[in-house]
């Protein structure tokens, strides 16, 4: 089923935001495809229920985007008490052996759905299943103090290097990446379409109501100049609100309210629907996205997943990107949300309270909506002479090829304005105890070719406007230092993480109690309280453990 989901900011110039609202669920099936190294595992099955139904009448799509469309009878589409999400299980980035295997790639994320899920689970008296737990989308759900850039890039960078808190033998090595901000006032002129489920599903507190006040809140960011459209699909689209200004906030507010949840639903027509009217109210040099808010349950409608992210990745080329926001509870398919918004070039954020929804549609409304650079790729060479081995926190689905780096026509992660993005690497100084047996007949590397440098980051990107891809280089000095406080408490998050996922392969006897000891002594300046809530999910996992 569908749901509803808000992006939407004012622009310097203004936006044209068109609400298309999903009466009805959709099923999918689905599967993951991200790219993988030569040296990656093969990804685990997918946790998901079955796609349930008949299938019925296709689509009238362009042939590679024709969809399945799968009918049901209300009865079925009612709301189920025993829970059915659907996550997928990637094993996590193996430990690689520098001599064999010195650069590792990458394509940026700026996805923070993982956390507020994760933390939507706790809050209910529940650990959450390994594949809700994606290390990086935690890790990036707080903001860090990073250099801005200052050399006229899109973004700043910083590297640091700390001793790693649960093993005195390796390090962490965190890599962060600042965007250059805007106010609202900045922005250029947006075309957001809202695509909104009601359906069956969407009918308790953690659907429709709060997407209702989510959108509220999008509406009260509206200027004169901006525009929204509201559009509902059930057995048929059809547009209840045609583009209306800014300014007529109780005409839009009023068409809110009157959305009820409740039937079955086309959700292939609704989808196709938006595109069509993105690319109908397209502006040049501006904003064009789509806002895709639902729990992701479509048990009526496309069933082919494959076809849907062809459709998405086809219609971003044209300059129309996808963002989703996730809701619901029990019958969530976090894993169709996260790669949609993957495929569609946006990000994926999960809304389970008001308060989220504010910090991603109000205080980072800008980061949601203006790109400041595409097809995000970092690249790190490891000296042999400095490092034995190394492993990446995060970003399993998110690997390259190492060819792929240079090659601008692979896709990868999308920047928005004032965006930071983390990553963490624990690596083995060279003759410290590593993870990998050594080898017998393994040369000792020679020192060379400046040995201080611990590696060589490489960040390449294209302009948000287009073009060629550009690179910036920067070595990386191999002298530890006393953590700072934003290490140190991205550190704890990561061995949360690490923690819930029940792997103590690395973590080793560090325990819960020392994670939320390690986050709340590094808590620093924390104007929003994100870092205190943190530590109070810590506890209260480790109450839920014993």
């Amino acid at each position: 089923m569908s749901r509803p989901l808000l992006f939407l900011r004012p622009a310097a110039h203004g936006f044209t935001v068109t609400l298309l609202v999903a009466l009805a669920g959709c099923g999918l099936s689905s599967s993951r495809d991200a790219a993988k190294p030569e040296h990656a595992a093969p990804v685990a099955e997918l946790q998901r229920a079955p796609v349930q139904g008949a299938l019925s009448k296709r689509m009238p799509m362009p042939a590679p985007m024709a969809m399945r469309m799968v009918s049901q009878d209300s009865a079925a589409m009612a709301y189920r008490s025993e829970p059915r999400e659907h996550y997928a299980n990637l094993p996590d980035n193996p430990v690689h052996r520098v001599a064999e295997t010195p650069v590792s790639t990458f394509s940026v994320d700026v996805d923070t759905g993982s956390y507020a899920n994760v933390r939507r689970f706790l809050n209910q008296g529940r650990l959450p299943p390994e594949g809700a737990v994606r290390l990086e989308e935690m890790v990036n759900y707080f903001p860090y103090d990073y250099a801005r850039p200052t050399d006229g890039s899109p973004f700043g960078v910083t590297t640091e290097i700390a001793a790693t808190p649960w093993n005195p033998h390796t390090q962490l090595l965190r890599i962060g990446i600042k965007a250059s901000d805007r106010t609202v006032a900045e922005l250029a002129p947006a075309n957001l379409v809202f695509l909104v489920d009601v359906s069956g599903s969407m009918d308790r507190r953690e659907g429709l109501p709060l997407v209702k006040s989510t959108l509220k809140l999008l509406v009260d960011q509206l200027r004169d100049q901006d525009r929204v459209s509201l559009v509902v699909y059930a057995g048929e689209s059809r547009v209840v609100l045609e583009p209306t200004s800014g300014r007529e906030k109780a005409k839009l507010r009023n068409a809110i309210d009157q959305l009820t949840a409740g039937g079955s639903t086309a959700g292939a027509s609704g989808i196709e629907l938006a595109y069509q009217m993105a690319r109908a109210g397209f502006i040049d040099k501006g904003i064009n996205r789509i806002l895709l808010a639902t729990d992701g349950d479509f048990n009526v409608g496309i069933s082919d997943f494959d076809s849907l992210k062809q459709m998405a990745a086809e219609q971003r080329k044209s300059g129309v990107s996808l963002t989703t926001l996730g809701f619901g509870v029990d019958n969530y398919n976090e894993h169709l949300m996260e790669q949609l918004a993957d495929a569609g070039d946006g990000n994926y954020a999960y809304i389970d309270n008001l308060r989220e929804a504010r910090k991603v549609l109000v205080d980072q409304l800008s980061s949601t909506l203006a790109v400041v650079a595409r097809d995000v790729k970092l690249q790190v060479e490891f000296n042999p002479a400095q490092v034995s081995e190394y492993r990446l926190l995060g970003y399993e689905n998110r690997a390259l090829k190492r060819r792929d780096f240079n090659n601008d026509k692979v896709d990868a992660g999308e920047i928005g304005a004032g965006h930071s993005v983390t990553a963490l690497y624990e690596i083995v100084p060279t003759g410290q105890k590593g993870w990998l047996e050594p080898l017998r007949y393994a040369a000792a590397p020679v020192a060379e070719n400046k040995p201080a440098e611990l590696a060589m980051l490489r960040v390449r990107y294209k302009p948000a406007a287009g073009g060629d891809s550009q690179l910036i280089e920067r070595p990386i000095g191999n002298q530890a230092t006393k953590a700072s406080d934003d290490l140190r408490f991205s550190a704890a998050v990561a061995a949360f993480a690490q923690q819930l996922k029940g792997d103590g392969r690395y973590t080793g006897s560090m325990s819960l109690q020392d994670t939320a000891a390690l986050a709340r002594s590094a808590r620093g300046d924390d104007p929003f309280g994100l870092r205190n809530e943190f530590v109070q999910l810590v506890e209260l996992a480790q109450s839920l453990k014993h």
